[in-house]
């Protein structure tokens, strides 16, 4: 029934399964025997951070923020707001910010501000996708999974209106959808 309202499939299963993997390889060759802290940026990393999470091979901890610059429009606000805090203190820990998407940067950049007055001893953006034509603000990606066009997109958590989060692939939302 969603997959009506999807123009064109991004990104297979399979073809995320495979990237998520050379990510997690990234990951574990660059934080081999740190103490190292995945941060979920609920909620459209959830699907991202368990397939990624499961590849890491060292110990880590996992925590999840929420914040928001979105609401329930299809742009950014530029209004960022944090709707849950984190429960682990990061104060000398190695932290990975973990994304489902980058696109404006507006609420990326305030949220690495706010994680780096925690005082941790690194601070890392890995995104599953990229959107490099709506930036706004400068944002250092350090793991990325898949640049993309100025589309509206969704599945593998990515949403419209808290519906697609479940489809398996991503894909391209019908633009009548979300007009």
């Amino acid at each position: 029934m969603m997959e009506q309202d999807i123009l064109e499939v991004l990104f297979t299963e399979e073809q995320l399964d495979k990237r998520v993997s050379e990510i997690a390889a990234e990951i574990n060759r660059d934080y081999a025997g740190k103490k190292l802290i995945l941060v979920s940026v609920l909620r459209g990393s959830f699907v991202f951070m368990a397939d990624l999470v499961r590849k890491i091979e060292h110990p880590c901890l996992i925590d999840f923020m929420s914040v928001s610059s979105y609401g329930k429009g299809s742009s950014s606000s530029g209004q960022v707001q944090i709707t849950k805090d984190l429960s682990e203190d990061i104060t000398g820990l190695d932290v990975i910010v973990v994304e489902d998407i980058l696109d404006s940067g507006n609420t990326l950049s305030y949220l690495l501000r706010l994680l780096e007055q925690r005082h941790p001893a690194s601070i890392r953006l890995c995104t599953l996708l990229d959107k490099p034509d709506r930036r706004v603000k400068p944002v250092d990606v350090h793991y990325s999974g898949f640049t993309i066009p100025d589309a509206f997109v969704v599945g593998y958590g990515l949403d419209y209106a808290e519906k697609y989060r479940n489809l398996p692939y991503i894909g391209i939302l019908k633009p009548e959808i979300y007009s």
